[in-house]
C-alpha cells in the first residue's frame, strides 16, 4: 500500500470488472449507473432470494442523513471519518454534514478505484470545509488513521462513520479488533456511527441472500442485534439505542412508523 493517497493526475490501479464489489452492489441497488454486469448479476441473485434488500439499501442511506444531521447539527460535530465510502449517490455523508456546518471536514476511506475516480470528481467541499479521499482498506487501521489525521484533528471530537463495512470482515475477532483500534484513537466527545446487516428480521431470506453474495465472490457476513451492539462497548449509546435502520428517529409521516428492515444502526458517543 503506498504511503500517500494517489494524487490526482496520478495512475490509479486498473477496475476490476469481473469480480463482484459491494460498493457497486450497493449503488446498483439504490438505483445507480456506476456498475458492472458482474455486479448486476449478483444484485439480482441477492434481490430474488431477499426482495427486501432494496430496502435495506434506501433506509440505510436515510438513517446516514438523519444521523449525520444530529451530528452536525445538535452534537456540534464539525469532523467525519467515513469509512467504506461506496460510490457517491445523493445526500453523501459531507453533503448533508456540510449542508448544516460549511465548515464541516470530512475524510472519506475505501479501496475500490472505480469509487476513487468517482469520489475525486463529484465529492467536492464547501469552500469553509474540506473533503479528502483516503485510497486504503479498512483491515489496515494503523494506516487509515495515520492518513485521516493529515485533514482531521484528533484533538477534537470526529464522527467515525462505519455503515455496512463489518459485514465485509467475515472473522467476528478482526472485526472487534478493527473497531477497537479505530475508536482507541478518537478523542472524548467524539461518536460512532455504526450499521451493519443482521439475521433478526427475515431470517430465512436473509440467510439464502447471505449465502448467495459469498457463493458469488462478495461475502457479507450477518449478524445478531446482540453483536452488534456489542460494538458499542465502553461508549454511550444514545436513544433510540441499537434499532433497525429504518426506526432510528424516523422523520413523523402519515404512514407512521415505518417497517423493520434487515439492518440495525447505533449511534454513540465516547465518554
Amino acid at each position: 500500500m503506498a504511503e500517500q493517497p494517489t494524487a490526482p493526475g496520478e495512475s490509479i490501479p486498473e477496475v476490476d470488472t469481473t469480480t463482484p464489489h459491494s460498493a457497486r452492489v450497493w449503488n446498483y441497488w439504490l438505483g445507480g449507473k456506476d456498475n458492472y454486469p458482474v455486479d448486476r448479476q449478483v444484485g439480482d441473485q441477492v434481490r430474488q432470494v431477499y426482495p427486501g434488500i432494496v430496502d435495506v439499501a434506501r433506509h440505510s442511506r436515510a438513517f446516514l442523513g438523519r444521523a449525520v444531521r444530529h451530528l452536525a447539527g445538535e452534537a456540534g460535530i464539525t469532523q467525519f471519518l467515513d469509512l467504506g465510502t461506496g460510490l457517491p449517490t445523493v445526500d453523501n455523508t459531507h453533503e448533508v454534514a456540510q449542508h448544516v456546518n460549511p465548515a464541516c471536514r470530512i475524510v472519506y476511506v475505501d479501496n475500490d478505484p472505480l469509487v476513487l475516480v468517482h469520489a475525486r470528481a463529484l465529492l467536492t467541499s464547501t469552500p469553509e470545509g474540506v473533503c479528502q479521499y483516503v485510497d486504503a482498506d479498512v483491515r489496515d487501521p494503523g494506516y487509515v488513521l495515520k492518513q485521516a489525521a493529515r485533514t482531521l484533528d484528533f484533538t477534537r471530537p470526529i464522527a467515525l462513520m462505519m455503515l455496512g463495512i463489518l459485514g465485509n470482515i467475515w472473522d467476528d475477532e478482526q472485526a472487534t479488533e478493527i473497531r477497537d483500534r479505530l475508536v482507541a484513537e478518537l478523542p472524548p466527545g467524539s461518536y460512532l456511527v455504526l450499521e451493519d446487516g443482521t439475521d433478526a428480521v427475515a431470517p430465512e431470506a436473509a440467510a439464502q441472500a447471505e449465502q448467495t453474495r459469498a457463493e458469488a465472490g462478495d461475502p457479507y457476513k450477518l449478524r445478531t442485534p446482540e453483536q452488534i451492539t456489542a460494538f458499542f462497548d465502553g461508549l454511550h449509546l444514545i436513544e433510540p439505542g441499537v434499532v433497525s435502520v429504518s426506526r432510528w428517529r424516523p422523520e413523523n409521516t402519515p404512514w407512521g412508523v415505518p417497517e423493520e428492515v434487515t439492518a440495525f444502526c447505533g449511534v454513540a458517543v465516547k465518554p
